[in-house]
């Protein structure tokens, strides 16, 4: 059946959004940061531009991240940050038209956080609104089947959460969720360069080392790469370049890490036999852009004893797989929430 409105999947994730819209694939992917002035609240820039500006805003402007967690933390911030981000792309002939938008959360969130989320959706003027716990939409995304009778393990690692979850007829069977994640990889960089080399260096920094050279473990030699760094020393207050070799990062990270490697353990502990023994023969998939540390998929492989790989385009698997849960919506009636949430 021909709709006009707009159909759209948001992944309001806590380092990045992306937007996806029926018939056009993802349209959007810019960071979850909005600039505002700090006396009038007015919007100065969303964004990459908003971005940018972290970190180097004059007194009157104030740059931050609405989003924490993978939830809300400032309200009226991210309703004006997904307003922007909605109007980006509302194109063609449906944009004058109020749009369908389902929204992906982590598989933890409380009520109180559903109902933020799905009111913020129709603050920025949704027809109607659904929500979408992240693993399923992740399974969608990396295309599996979710409506099998046949378990299927994901792990989710975002910005804020990390989703663990084995799925199995169109719904969550168990799973858990941490507030572990891409951000704590940043911070975790950033206090093991501060207390070994007495050097202060800022979040944009510390994720461009876990990408170039961050690893889970060194798996081969050749894993072992190095960065130079810029900071402030913490001893005469002086800018101080240093050089961060993979070895460093690994151990920076290996808390964080190892608590994520705990978390898929006890999902599997406690989940059905019936499913864990499908879990075994189809593996482990890992989406989202945490998956993609170096050798992550490796360290869950040694943890489980259970094969692991890292889904195609895994850090666009959840906004494709919520996008694509609007055309799914008479399979997942059981796991979607929609607006009708808020007249409860």
């Amino acid at each position: 059946m021909f709709r006009l409105w707009q159909e759209i999947g948001v992944d309001l994730g806590t380092a990045t959004v992306l937007l996806y819209v029926k018939g056009r694939s993802i349209m959007l992917r810019e960071p979850s940061v909005i600039a505002v002035g700090r006396d009038t609240g007015d919007v100065k820039a969303v964004g990459d531009e908003a971005y940018r500006m972290l970190g180097r805003t004059p007194g009157n402007i104030v740059a931050v991240r609405p989003m924490r967690d993978g939830v809300i933390a400032d309200y009226d911030l991210t309703e004006k940050m997904l307003k922007a981000f909605v109007r980006k792309v509302m194109t063609g002939p449906g944009r004058l038209l109020k749009p369908h938008i389902m929204v992906c959360v982590p598989s933890g969130v409380t009520e109180v956080e559903r109902r933020a989320v799905l009111q913020a959706t129709r603050e920025v003027g949704a027809r109607k609104a659904f929500l979408i716990e992240e693993p399923l939409a992740a399974a969608i995304g990396a295309g599996i089947n979710i409506a099998e009778p046949t378990g299927s393990m994901i792990v989710d690692i975002g910005g804020g959460t990390t989703d663990v979850a084995i799925i199995s007829l169109g719904g969550i069977v168990v799973s858990e969720s941490l507030r572990i994640a891409g951000n704590e990889f940043d911070e975790a960089i950033i206090r093991y360069i501060r207390h070994k080399e007495n050097l202060l260096i800022g979040d944009r920094t510390a994720e461009e080392v876990k990408m170039k050279i961050g690893a889970a473990v060194i798996w081969r030699p050749d894993d072992v790469r190095e960065i130079e760094v810029r900071g402030r020393d913490l001893i005469n207050g002086l800018p101080k370049t240093i050089s961060v070799v993979s070895e460093d990062v690994v151990e920076a990270l290996k808390e964080p890490v190892q608590k994520i490697a705990d978390g898929v353990r006890r999902v599997l502990e406690t989940a059905p036999p019936e499913l864990v023994a499908d879990v075994i023969d189809r593996g482990i998939i890992m989406t989202g852009g945490g998956s993609l540390l170096k050798n992550f998929d490796e360290l869950l492989r040694q943890t489980t004893g259970i094969p692991v790989v890292v889904a195609e385009n895994a850090a666009d698997c959840v906004a494709l797989g919520t996008g694509r849960a609007l055309e799914m919506t008479h399979v997942l009636e059981d796991a979607l929430i929609s607006d009708n949430f808020l007249r409860r």
